[in-house]
């Protein structure tokens, strides 16, 4: 049976809540829960760039990017939600201190959904300072 749009967005909006409360707090346990076992992610530049597989290697991924913004990140607008069966797309802006430097950026996150869990994830961003 394919999933709904709906029910599909509904568990990647919980999902969201927990990746946003993650980033701000480094308290990630509700993010990773909601994880499939084969879960991967495709992040775009340093140690972690490109596919990276399994939950192990998710968790070693965000205890670095909250090692990186040990304040943590807020995030300061959700300016976009576009979704289908299988997929769903948050674009944001957010801003905090990365090692100590102000930073802002917009970022747009993809969650691909099996059932009622997260089993991808993308990221893509780009600077929103000043110009």
């Amino acid at each position: 049976m394919t999933q709904s749009s709906e029910d599909t967005l509904k568990i990647a909006q919980q999902a969201f809540e927990h990746f946003q409360h993650g980033l701000a707090t480094a308290e990630w346990q509700g993010f990773l829960n909601m994880l499939t076992e084969d879960f991967k992610f495709w992040f775009p530049i340093g140690k972690f760039h490109g596919w990276n597989q399994g939950k192990e290697k998710a968790r070693e991924f965000f205890h670095y990017v909250s090692t990186a913004f040990n304040q943590g990140i807020k995030l300061t607008s959700l300016d976009r939600i576009t979704s289908n069966q299988t997929t769903v797309v948050f674009e944001f802006r957010d801003e905090g201190l990365l090692l100590g430097q102000p930073y802002k950026n917009r970022v747009a996150v993809f969650f691909d959904v099996r059932g009622d869990k997260i089993c991808a994830y993308r990221e893509y961003f780009g600077s929103d300072g000043k110009s």
